[in-house]
């Protein structure tokens, strides 16, 4: 069951995938927005790939609490992620494109959403039964579903920021190129992913 969560996480690592695809030759401004913003937000692109990570390293697990801390901590720290990329657009300020302020009042208003749709997953993840395992597995797949949701919510905030002059700008830069992760084993132990 945890594998199909996996695997829909995976999908929010597209969001980041993205920012790697191949740019163009554009205007100095518009590779120092880039630049502002990419540099902010390295460390939080590092840490949803190694939140992503934890759950696909926790999934061949078949304890539950297992399972669930692990889920626990990825929510949680994918929420303060995207809380944090959101801070990353509002201090690049408004990026030198059409409709700039615009796009990054949406990206923001968008990625605080997702943060707390995060929460909201970290709550229903917390509240599962781990003694009944059908109970546990259940469970498990109505987050699996609701992440699914999240997951096209999540893609959105940044699609507009990824479009354009700007995503070819933001593609270059070595802060928004996707990270390897890097997740110790899961605390409670057991296997190494």
């Amino acid at each position: 069951m945890n594998k199909k969560l996996a695997a829909a996480l995976s999908g929010g690592a597209v969001l980041m995938l993205v920012l790697s695809g191949c740019g163009g030759d554009d205007g100095n401004k518009v590779d120092d927005w880039a630049k502002t913003f990419c540099d902010s937000a390295k460390p939080q692109i590092q840490k949803r790939a190694n939140a992503n990570q934890l759950i696909i390293s926790t999934a061949a697990d078949s304890k539950p609490a297992t399972i669930q801390a692990a889920d626990s901590k990825a929510f949680a720290d994918i929420a303060a992620a995207d809380r944090a990329l959101a801070k990353a657009v509002e201090s690049a300020g408004t990026p030198p494109v059409d409709n700039g302020e615009k796009i990054k009042q949406d990206a923001v208003k968008q990625l605080n959403a997702t943060a707390a749709a995060y929460d909201d997953l970290k709550k229903q993840v917390d509240a599962l039964d781990t003694a009944d395992q059908q109970k546990f597995a259940d469970g498990l797949k109505t987050v699996s579903d609701n992440l699914a949701k999240i997951q096209n919510m999540d893609q959105a905030a940044i699609a507009k920021l990824q479009s354009g002059e700007l995503g070819q700008a933001m593609a270059k830069q070595p802060g928004c190129q996707t990270p390897k992760a890097s997740v110790p084993p899961s605390p409670q132990g057991g296997s190494e992913g």
